[in-house]
């Protein structure tokens, strides 16, 4: 399988082979949300907590005796039927939504998900695109020449998730000058992973050689 390469002005300078067990895989529904949903879960932090009986202020004393008043009785002003007491069954903070995920099966979620946007001519290779300096306007004259390339022209007005790009190595001024653009996400290749491939419209891959070689060196 082969793809072009572009240059930050649009223009096409090369063609890359991919490897067809990386990037020619058939849909999978179920592995990709398996995966999606698991890693998820892992991510979630648990903030929700309610306090029980024993958590809450005052009941230090019952609040009347336990006879002759004709009141029910009661024991303390913290019991779940009182006003402010503690809560039943409430959430907890220690709460755990994480799941155990098979680290073959994450691998192969990522190249299921490559593969589509493969497919759907999602995925825009890029040999650079470094800034000599990290201004805006440099960036946005980058993304407008990049969406005049065909089936990337919403790179610059969608509005969110427009693209993830995945970088071969951190670059200062890349990511500042890029920084201003909220529909965009920029990080290592080394990250990129199921969830972020899908969330973002296109994916960007810069240094396609150096990357690609990277994400299928994931076969072994």
């Amino acid at each position: 399988m082969e793809a072009k390469i572009y240059n930050s002005e649009g223009k096409e300078t090369n063609i890359i082979v991919l490897k067809d067990e990386v990037f020619g895989l058939s849909w999978n529904n179920d592995l990709v949300r398996q995966v999606v949903v698991t890693m998820q879960n892992n991510a979630r932090v648990s903030i929700a907590h309610a306090k029980d009986r024993s958590e809450v202020s005052g009941g230090g004393h019952k609040p009347w005796r336990q006879k002759g008043t004709g009141r029910a009785r009661h024991g303390s002003n913290r019991s779940p039927i009182w006003i402010g007491g503690g809560v039943t069954h409430g959430p907890l903070s220690e709460k755990k939504y994480g799941g155990k995920l098979n680290k073959k099966m994450r691998i192969k979620a990522l190249f299921v998900v490559l593969s589509e946007k493969i497919r759907k001519g999602e995925v825009l290779f890029v040999d650079s695109l470094n800034l000599d300096e990290p201004k805006t306007k440099d960036a946005k004259k980058v993304l407008e020449n990049l969406s005049k390339i065909k089936g990337f022209e919403t790179l610059l007005s969608k509005k969110k998730n427009s693209a993830f790009v995945a970088l071969d190595e951190p670059n200062k001024n890349t990511i500042r000058g890029f920084a201003n653009f909220g529909n965009l996400y920029l990080d290592d290749v080394k990250k990129l992973n199921p969830v972020t491939a899908l969330k973002y419209k296109i994916l960007i891959i810069t240094n396609p050689q150096e990357s690609v070689k990277f994400i299928e060196s994931k076969l072994a």
